[in-house]
């Protein structure tokens, strides 16, 4: 049975409403999904539907929704990734490899080296359009649930979630300072939860690093090579999955 994602914004009243162009292409003109076939819708919240096509219309298809549960999580590990947000349009890239690599939550964080400005439109604009990109992600990737994407959050917002939440393990990839490895750290703990952050290009300050020591995070090194933003942020959450099923 074709299994499609949907925003939860999209349901109402026993219906769910897709407009994404390119997710009507897939259905309409790639699947060839006729009106009344079955197919399994999941949102963003982790809720999985039971659906019938209803009908195709001009800008939208309509799905008449049957059933309605909770998917459980099938990871044994809980992983958010908070990464500054770099210029042009490389976030879209970090959600889309991170949404296939299995990444639980992402946050787009705003550090005091990060040179995006975002007014409360482009922020609505940009997490919308994320969406999107994760939406589009987990499709090809088969995953069962999507991640959940963050409103855009300052750095020390998110020192303040991380103590409130309270993750078993929190760490802070850094370009300088005493450091451990990825292996090491993973080694020494069996954590349910793991928070990593990623700093923009030229790195987290002096000042954001301590205030992050100061909230309980263990500062990691990525090996002799500067990495990209992108390219970080998809190497730890993929060495972290990778280390959780061995």
């Amino acid at each position: 049975m074709h299994r499609l994602f949907c925003l939860s914004g999209d349901i109402a009243a026993g219906k769910i409403t897709i407009s994404d162009t390119a997710l009507l292409h897939y259905v309409k003109d790639v699947l060839r999904v006729k009106p009344g076939e079955p197919m399994v819708v999941c949102d963003d919240k982790s809720n999985e539907y039971s659906c019938a096509l209803e009908a195709f219309k001009s800008k939208n298809m309509v799905l008449n929704i049957k059933d309605k549960r909770s998917v459980p999580s099938t990871a044994k590990l809980m992983v958010t990734a908070a990464c500054a947000i770099p210029k042009n349009s490389r976030f879209d890239d970090i959600v889309d490899k991170l949404t296939q690599v299995g990444i639980d939550k992402i946050i787009p964080m705003l550090t005091e080296r990060v040179i995006v400005k975002l007014d409360k439109t482009k922020e609505s604009l940009r997490l919308n359009r994320w969406h999107k990109v994760a939406l589009s992600a987990a499709r090809q990737s088969q995953r069962m649930s999507l991640p959940e994407i963050s409103p855009v959050k300052s750095f020390t917002q998110v020192l303040e979630e991380s103590v409130k939440i309270g993750y078993d393990l929190r760490l802070i990839p850094s370009l300088a300072g005493e450091r451990k490895t990825l292996k090491e750290v993973l080694g020494a703990h069996k954590p349910a939860s793991v928070l990593f952050l990623i700093g923009p290009e030229g790195d987290f300050t002096p000042k954001e690093v301590a205030l992050a020591l100061a909230a309980g995070f263990i500062p990691v090194s990525l090996g002799e090579l500067t990495l990209r933003v992108e390219t970080a942020a998809v190497s730890v959450a993929s060495f972290i999955r990778l280390d959780e099923n061995r």
